[in-house]
């Protein structure tokens, strides 16, 4: 019996000792790679750009009042039409009291002169029809009373402004009534009734009534990196994308690139500017974000591989060409040319045929 368990020992060892040179050297045998193989193709090849930003009219009117005051009434809101010297809102004058009381007091010592004016023409007129006096002089005191007439008239017409802000005879050219100065769309009204207000001047940009534009000139305004900028040009094709509009894409042309860079995360941007021809059928609001496609090189009908095939060294690129697949894969390195990439394929310009492979990524 202990003869038996000797053997059986002895056994498992050996069993033991075959398996663990069996492992070893099946992990010091090198693991075979497979590669996937790729095969060029002939396709057309763009390389463009995206640049970020928004839709926005091409001008924005900002509409400020002419005179400061309260606003009285506002007959327009956001979102609405409106065609040019349309009423947009009537703003109330607020006088000052000095100026108030400087204009009513001017009014009543018009009042005065003119009274007397009256009383000394009709005095004079009496005799001057009595050939008591000359007709210069009579000329002279016609004159004198229609001054008169006419200064008490202005001082009237000017306490109508102080008070008022427009005289009777002038009111079809009302400043107290705040119209548009284009025709167009309101794009915000950020005041309401019983507001203040602040005419516009030198030392006061004043306060704004409403906005408007004209939704039909549209512009894309965005910033593109300074990689980019100098491989576009004003007139170049651009394709406008927006968010909020995503089965819809726009024909646009460049029309502007900013001269000078602003700095944004930490990298030079330029502005630009494109132009975008909008169906009828479609509305766009202002502010739409959207994405701007600018295509900076083309090239038709050429043999392609996936950039994922190429090996990039310093100035050089290779492809890896299949040379023989049985009883293992075998590649040759074969230095080639690039053109264009669109970021998925690339351009090969020289250096490999149509029908031979070239490898790929690792198989899994």
């Amino acid at each position: 019996m202990k003869k038996f368990f000797r053997i059986l020992g002895l056994v498992a060892i050996a069993a033991i000792l075959i398996w663990t040179f069996v492992f070893l050297y099946q992990k010091s045998k090198p693991k075979v790679t497979v590669y996937n193989t790729e095969t060029p193709a002939i396709a057309d090849l763009e390389k463009s750009t995206v640049a970020t930003g928004k839709v926005e009219p091409r001008d924005e009117i900002l509409i400020k009042p002419q005179i400061s005051g309260i606003i009285d009434e506002v007959y327009k809101e956001a979102g609405q039409s409106i065609s040019k010297n349309e009423v947009i809102a009537k703003v109330k004058v607020i006088p000052e009291l000095g100026t108030l009381n400087s204009a009513e007091s001017r009014v009543r010592l018009a009042k005065i002169n003119a009274a007397q004016a009256e009383v000394d023409f009709k005095r004079n007129q009496k005799l001057y029809d009595e050939k008591l006096i000359s007709s210069e002089e009579y000329e002279r005191d016609k004159i004198t009373v229609e001054q008169a007439r006419e200064e008490l008239q202005t001082a009237q017409d000017n306490l109508e402004i102080v008070k008022e802000g427009i005289t009777k005879n002038s009111a079809s050219f009302s400043s107290t009534l705040i119209r548009s100065t284009i025709d167009g769309l309101i794009l915000d009204v950020p005041v309401k009734a019983g507001n203040s207000v602040i005419m516009s001047n030198t030392f006061n940009d004043g306060t704004t009534i409403a906005t408007v534009a004209n939704m039909n000139d549209l512009i894309f305004r965005g910033n593109i990196d300074e990689t980019e900028v100098g491989r576009i040009h004003e007139g170049m094709p651009v394709k406008i994308t927006i968010g909020a509009l995503q089965n819809f894409s726009f024909e646009a042309h460049l029309e502007y690139i900013s001269p000078k860079a602003v700095e944004e995360n930490g990298a030079n941007q330029f502005e630009i500017k494109a132009a975008i021809t909008v169906p009828d059928s479609i509305t766009i609001r202002s502010g739409y974000s959207a994405n701007a496609e600018i295509v900076l090189a083309r090239a038709h009908q050429v043999l392609t591989l996936p950039e994922s095939t190429i090996e990039f060294n310093n100035d050089s690129t290779f492809v890896y060409v299949l040379t023989d697949s049985v009883p293992e894969q075998r590649f040759r390195r074969q230095p080639v040319t690039v053109g264009i990439s669109d970021g998925i394929k690339i351009a090969i310009q020289s250096g490999l045929k149509g029908d031979e492979q070239v490898r790929g990524l690792e198989k899994e």
